[in-house]
């Protein structure tokens, strides 16, 4: 077996250096999975023994050179990465608060947001825990009428403030922004309550006072939805664009092209050198004297390294210019600059200075289309096909735009699962939205603000801003058109780590072999297709506060929700989570409902039995005894506050002393399951739950089937 495996090693042909970086993605993806200090100890040392015992093993007879190779450096890959992404969280993570608190503060601004489409400022600011007197940055939110001159980076503030803990996800599956806080610094977030006094005012760096007048000039010149699309595209800044507008992009599949990611850098970083080779290549002088692919990638390294200090540096935008600087690198010294080495040698660096990245949805879908690219591409069938014939222009026009369009089809397909998995959506007509979109903001959009910016010294932008304009008007026409199609957008509820992996592994394997056998990667995307299609809707939804409640199943088309939420937020995450596309119906207009001020009995027909639910929605005292008479008629209770001890359901209690050890719940009435936050959080640092051990609910065992509950 082994001499089989040390002869398809030596005669696949494979590029070891990508293999290496997805193991040392594998170590980092590894410790956000592991449960404790324990797991992540044991995933290191398991690898670390699998290297050293390649080395050992292997080392005397010289007959596995390949084998031996392959198990050292991807153990000790792997092994690096888990302790990276360790000591990381270890020096950067910030604790959060441990409650809620309304405090008088005095802090330093260090960054400042608008945002006019929300009517507001968002403020990054350096105080102190009032409590314990920590140092801490938070995040809060200052109402736009209430912002004052000199109120910039490096103000001195005194303000009251309601201060909030990041919070974990409102779901199991939902996006997890406590984790996402723990590695940026933040300790909590809020909002700024009743005026502002301003000790010291400030006088804001540059970058961020250059950021803010290019948006605002923009602005001015483009009126409207363009106006506040082209900010995004000139400056980084999209807190002016319409939530009609954002919610068009996003399921139209055009999101990305609002975020300044790779593909805006790119366009800068290619439109520097190229015009930089040009120019120069017209002075016979220089063309002999210099080495102009050098000055030309170093025009272009500076315009990418610019534009991404406008916009605000960004990770994701840092990310981007470290991307397209590795392919100027390339193409200075004369290799090629599109290669599957390239992009691992990209993601390595990516994940060296940000390994938390990994599990976010920017690095995932960054990588996942340029890989995709590379992959289609790279295939001796598309070679073939986009290799130099002599034909006439109409059909070469056409083969560019078929090859354009199996491109997009392609990079739909590898982003799929990905959006699935973070945001239970896909867009199904993105690949044919962004055949257009694309080449109409690389070639036209960008170009044109660019020259508007440019004439505007002397006077003379009008002209380009009014194209400008016209493009854009195209792309959010084409945005809202594609998002009002039927059926543009599938929903599906969180289809689970396990068959998120499948699908990985599966594109990964397809991607990175160059021989038939990456065919094989077919068999672990097919068991996750099968495992996708097992998937089922959540019976019940209870976010971790116990106050949002989501029945699906009853009512067509509709998520039944105990209240009325005013928040968008809860609203999204329930209707996401079930699968849905945002209807939401009270529980008291349905008939399967009784309700009063304080309580709801709600009566759910699922595999082959009736369920009685018991939803608490008053804060007002309860009869004990009768309080008790009705838990002990129901199967499952729910309640935001804290049940007495003689609250006895069949099954479940889920009441702040449940919820408060277990986040956000799920409950399959079905398959007798419940899922809950807590079990994909284990002992990192941004998940505190509070200290006492957690009490199960008496009786958390699934009630029999048999025997039909007492009636109404």
């Amino acid at each position: 077996m082994l001499e089989q495996i040390e002869r398809f090693l030596a005669n696949s042909g494979v590029e070891q250096g990508p293999w290496a970086v997805v193991a040392f993605a594998g170590g980092i993806a590894a410790w956000f999975v592991g449960a404790n200090p324990w797991e992540w100890l044991g995933f290191i040392a398991g690898c670390m023994a699998v290297s050293l015992a390649a080395l050992a093993l292997f080392s005397g007879d010289g007959r596995h050179p390949y084998l031996r190779r392959a198990l050292a450096v991807l153990g000790l890959a792997a092994a690096a990465g888990c302790a990276l992404v360790w000591a990381k969280s270890a020096m950067v993570g910030a604790e959060p608060l441990v409650r809620v608190q309304v405090a008088q503060l005095d802090a330093t601004v260090l960054s400042r947001q608008e945002q006019p489409a929300e009517q507001r400022v968002r403020l990054l600011l350096a105080t102190r825990d009032p409590e314990m007197g920590r140092a801490i940055r938070v995040r809060l939110n200052l109402d736009q009428e209430r912002d004052l001159p000199g109120l910039a980076e490096g103000a001195h503030l005194r303000l009251r403030a309601r201060l909030v803990p990041p919070a974990a996800p409102m779901l199991p599956g939902g996006y997890d922004f406590a984790r996402t806080a723990w590695f940026s610094g933040l300790a909590a977030t809020g909002s700024v309550l009743g005026p502002v006094t301003v000790l010291e005012p400030g006088g804001g760096g540059w970058t961020a006072a250059l950021q803010r007048g290019l948006s605002q000039h923009v602005r001015a010149q483009l009126t409207g939805s363009p106006g506040t699309i082209a900010a995004a595209f000139a400056s980084g800044d999209r807190g002016a664009i319409a939530e009609a507008d954002d919610a068009a992009m996003r399921d139209a599949g055009l999101t990305h092209l609002l975020s300044v990611s790779g593909l805006h850098v790119s366009a800068v970083v290619a439109a520097g050198y190229f015009l930089a080779l040009r120019l120069l290549a017209l002075f016979p002088w220089l063309a002999l004297r210099l080495r102009l692919p050098l000055v030309a990638a170093a025009v272009g390294a500076s315009a990418g390294i610019g534009y991404t200090l406008l916009t605000g540096a960004e990770v994701p935008t840092i990310r981007s210019c470290i991307g397209a600087l590795l392919v100027l690198a390339a193409l200075a010294i004369g290799r090629e600059p599109l290669s599957m080495r390239m992009v691992a040698v990209a993601a390595f660096v990516v994940l060296l200075f940000w390994p938390e990245a990994l599990v976010g949805p920017s690095f995932q879908m960054s990588f996942a289309a340029v890989i995709a690219i590379v992959a289609l591409h790279g295939s001796a069938p598309m070679k073939a096909f986009n290799a130099p014939r002599d034909e006439p222009w109409w059909a070469r026009l056409l083969r560019n735009l078929s090859g354009l369009l199996l491109t997009g089809v392609v990079i739909e397909l590898a982003l799929l699962p990905i959006g699935l998995f973070h945001f239970h959506r896909a867009g199904v007509y993105g690949a044919l939205a962004n055949v257009i979109a694309i080449p109409l903001t690389t070639l036209a959009t960008m170009p044109l603000i660019a020259l508007g910016l440019l004439f505007d010294l002397a006077g003379l932008g009008a002209p380009f801003w009014w194209l400008a304009g016209k493009s854009l008007e195209l792309l959010l026409a084409l945005a809202h058109w594609t998002a009002a199609i039927p059926g543009a957008v599938t929903m599906m509820p969180s289809m689970g780590r396990a068959t998120f992996a499948l699908f990985l592994c599966g594109s990964l394997w397809i991607a990175l072999w160059q021989s038939k056998v990456h065919l094989l990667g077919l068999v672990p995307i097919a068991l996750g297709l099968l495992a996708l299609g097992q998937v089922r809707t959540p019976d019940i939804l209870i976010s971790g506060d116990g106050r949002h409640i989501g029945i699906t199943g009853e009512a067509e088309g509709e998520l039944l929700v105990l209240r009325d939420s005013r928040s968008d937020f809860a609203r999204d995450n329930l209707t996401e989570s079930a699968g849905m596309n945002g209807e939401t119906r009270l529980v008291d207009d349905w008939p399967g409902a009784r309700c009063n001020r304080d309580y709801c009995l709600a009566v759910l027909r699922r595999g082959g039995r009736a369920w009685m639910v018991l939803l608490a929605r008053g804060t007002d005292y309860a009869v004990e005894r009768e309080l008790a008479a009705a838990c002990e008629r129901s199967d499952i209770v729910v309640a935001a506050r804290y049940l007495p001890r003689s609250c006895q359901p069949r099954w479940i209690k889920a009441d702040r002393r449940m919820l408060d050890q277990t986040g956000g719940v799920t409950i399959d009435l079905e398959r007798r399951q419940i899922t809950t936050v807590a079990e994909q959080q284990g002992q990192h640092g941004w998940w505190r739950p509070p200290a006492q051990a957690p009490r199960k609910a008496p009786g958390m065992v699934a009630p029999a089937a048999t025997g039909a509950p007492p009636g109404l």
